[in-house]
């Protein structure tokens, strides 16, 4: 996989904001998507986790596009993948009840029709300080599935 930095990390890695609507930390890989997800998921189950949901996003709206009187096509594919950690769940729920919001955690993969072969990986960003733990869970599994040195 040839590994592509995106303008929400330079952004980010400069002190400025993400290019993303809702801040996140993403990733681009020029791959093919299934390779992508395959590596995606295997990083998660070697994180020792669960993949407890994947979402197909990019299907559902494909699948609905004509339904709600829509022509743009958005995503030639977009999934999500939700998942818990008991040991840093429990970290940072300890340190704030109301941190149960943010679980499960997510990350995301998605191909636009308009960046073929190019796939975006990232997930949500979270509050500083006592939610650091799951991006540094978050960020793991990232870097493994695209071998990105950390």
């Amino acid at each position: 996989m040839q590994r592509i930095i995106t303008a929400a990390i330079a952004a980010a890695l400069l002190g400025a904001a993400p290019a993303l609507a809702q801040e996140a930390h993403s990733w681009e890989v020029e791959d093919e998507f299934g390779n992508v997800t395959f590596a995606l998921e295997n990083a998660i189950i070697g994180a020792g986790l669960v993949v407890d949901h994947t979402s197909h996003t990019g299907d559902m709206l494909e699948r609905t596009r004509a339904d709600v009187g829509s022509d743009k096509v958005i995503f030639t594919h977009a999934d999500i993948y939700s998942f818990c950690s008991a040991t840093v769940s429990r970290a940072v729920m300890e340190i704030n009840p109301a941190n149960v919001q943010y679980c499960p955690y997510t990350v995301f993969a998605y191909e636009t029709p308009d960046r073929p072969g190019v796939i975006t990986v990232g997930f949500r960003d979270y509050p500083e300080g006592e939610m650091d733990q799951v991006e540094e869970l978050l960020g793991g599994i990232v870097a493994e599935a695209l071998m990105l040195e950390e």
